[in-house]
């Protein structure tokens, strides 16, 4: 699952999921054993409730939040065919209407928002997973994706499946897929439209999730490239010192789960390679304090998916489509969690 700052996850054939009913689980968020109680979570328990379904089925998306709606981009549909699909969602109205598709189809595609625009650099490219170094600008405004193929990739870091955030106007790609999982770490400044190494992960990961939070980017948990190879490393890097730091490890070891920031937080959900359940998915939810170091458990999701984003508006944590079971197997569900 990709991340966006986004995550991802590898993928089979169609079948969708509907939550328990559309019940509202409520739950109070309980501390792990050994976390710092000082965590900066919700006072109120956090609720997660249904929302309007995709169009179809949705899996191996980027997934963003520009202009207080989020946008659903690329993946593989239920046929487990590529898409060049972009949905977006309007919380207010919990409706989904098109936005113009992608010029191709692409999943595990890297993405993140700078001065009101998409920008997508690097992703994924057919069932044999090519690696596409391509960077393309969706103007919301026009309605229009614009490529620039000037600004690729270097040749021989094209990759999707990464950890992207967006520091000021420049885009930060950890880690990744590239035939396998890569350690490449790099940045692209997107009023210049170019690339500059930075110092690689500490081992390749890919479907990694992450998030920026007071100017750091957190890298999360991911793979080795094989979905039961999967991480509970949490790094963060630092654009002052150029440096990556280790942080407390996520208390749940996973890779493809969907990842958002909310009220100074790092949401991670979900997730894939879960050797205790008959899907292979994780519903285990959990919330990372960049302030203290610390973890927090929060209320699992009611459809437990892999291989999707979230996106976070006005507090509330977005989780669309994604897959109900290890590798292939796109859901339309879309649920949101609420602090």
């Amino acid at each position: 699952m990709i991340a966006i700052v986004v995550a991802l996850a590898a993928c089979g054939d169609d079948a969708s999921s509907a939550s328990d009913g559309g019940a509202p689980h409520d739950a109070s968020v309980d501390a792990p054993p050994g976390a710092d109680a000082s965590i900066d979570v919700p006072s109120k328990p956090a609720t997660w409730s249904p929302r309007a379904p995709l169009p179809a089925a949705q899996q191996e998306t980027a997934v963003l939040a520009l202009g207080g709606k989020i946008y659903v981009i690329g993946g593989f549909l239920g046929n487990s065919q590529p898409t060049n699909a972009v949905n977006v969602y309007d919380p207010a109205a919990d409706t989904w209407t098109a936005a113009a598709p992608l010029p191709e189809p692409l999943h595990h595609v890297n993405a993140a928002v700078v001065d009101g625009k998409i920008w997508i650099v690097g992703a994924l490219r057919s069932l044999a997973f090519n690696a596409a170094g391509l960077v393309i600008v969706f103007d919301p405004a026009a309605n229009t994706w614009t490529p620039k193929p000037g600004a690729a990739m270097p040749a021989g870091s094209e990759r999707g499946s990464s950890v992207v955030g967006a520091i000021g106007k420049v885009i930060y790609v950890a880690g990744g897929f590239r035939g396998g999982a890569v350690a490449d770490f790099s940045s692209f400044d997107t009023e210049t439209e170019s690339w500059t190494p930075r110092p690689p992960l500490d081992a390749p990961r890919d479907h990694a999730m992450g998030g920026v939070v007071a100017g750091k980017l957190y890298a999360i948990g991911g793979r080795d490239g094989t979905i039961g190879g999967h991480y509970d490393r949490v790094d963060a890097f630092d654009p002052v010192t150029g440096a990556w730091m280790s942080r407390a490890p996520m208390p749940t070891s996973r890779g493809g789960g969907a990842a958002a920031v909310a009220k100074g937080l790092v949401i991670v959900a979900g997730g894939e390679g879960n050797g205790d359940s008959a899907t292979g998915v994780f519903a285990d939810v959990e919330a990372y304090d960049p302030a203290t170091d610390a973890w927090s458990k929060l209320p699992p999701m009611l459809t437990p998916r892999h291989g999707t984003g979230a996106a976070t508006v006005d507090d509330v944590v977005y989780v669309p489509g994604g897959g109900d079971r290890q590798a292939f197997g796109a859901t339309a569900v879309v649920e949101a969690i609420t602090f």
